[in-house]
Order: C-alpha cells, then structure tokens, then sequence
C-alpha cells in the first residue's frame, strides 16, 4: 500500500477526490479540454471567414440571444462578454461601423442605450453557428462521456454546493 492509499484510508474511511478519479476520468477531462480548445479555434476561424473578430461574433451572439424583455443594453454586452462598459462601447461602435447592428436609446428609459441587430450581422451569425453547431454535432460523444463524468461524481457526493 502506498503513502496515499494509506493516507485516504486513515482519514476515517473517507474517500478524497483522488480516490473518485481514475485515469478514465481525466482521460475524459483531457478530451473535453482539447475538444473545447479545437472549438474555439473553429469558432474563430468561422468568424473571422465572416469578417469578424472573435469577440465581434461572441458580441452578435450576445445580443441575438439575448432574453430582456427589450432589446440588449451596451451595459448588459459588457457583463455578458465580461468585460468593460467602455469596452463594450468601442465594440459596439466598430459593429455599427459594419452596418452589423444599430445603437439607439432605450424606449423604456432613455438614459440606456440598447442595440439590436441588423439583417447583415444577422446573416453573418446565422452562417457562423449553422457551422459550429455542425462542429458541436462531432463532438457530442465527448460531450456526453464528461456528463456523465461529472453525474457518477456527483451521485457519489463527490462535491456538494
């Protein structure tokens, strides 16, 4: 018996997460890692045969999927996309440069700015995701072995909220 099977063991019967992950377990974590990081770069490489930045298309994304009962505010792009409001401002000015999408003040409250999208950003984000979600599909396996992972963990209270 090892140093660490003798400690887990001497914790009282306790098992440590150690215990709960084997190599299946990080083999799948090392997948779900790299299936990730090969969908980002899909992602950008799709947005960027668009004409966008990265971020330009995460903000197109953003607003088109936002749920507000009005149209998404520069303050709610920036908490979306973490990051500045001055940020979001800049971007949002480069995206209606584009023609991408409109700013114009809120209905509602006119000290907000709101932006929605135009059917040119609309176009281009719909071509983007009809192609990522083609790139989901070919990863769904790996996606389905993390989850259930992350359920045989959680059923084992490996971790408690």
């Amino acid at each position: 018996m090892d140093d660490r099977t003798s400690a887990r063991r001497s914790a009282g019967g306790a098992r440590s997460p150690e215990a709960l992950l084997g190599p299946a377990e990080y083999r799948s974590l090392g997948e779900f890692r790299r299936a990730i990081r090969e969908f980002l770069a899909f992602s950008e490489e799709g947005a960027r045969e668009q004409g966008l930045t990265s971020q330009q298309h995460q903000a197109l994304l953003a607003i088109k999927s936002h749920a507000g009962s009005e149209p998404m505010t520069i303050g709610e792009l920036a908490a979306s996309l973490l990051i500045k409001n001055h940020s979001a401002v800049g971007l949002v000015a480069r995206l209606v440069e584009r023609d991408l999408v409109t700013r114009r003040e809120s209905d509602v409250d006119r000290r907000r700015v709101v932006i929605e999208l135009r059917p040119r950003g609309e176009q281009a984000l719909e071509t983007i995701s009809i192609r990522n979600l083609g790139q989901l599909n070919r990863t769904a396996e790996i996606l389905a072995g993390i989850l259930d992972t992350v359920r045989r963990l959680e059923q084992s209270g490996a971790w408690s909220d």
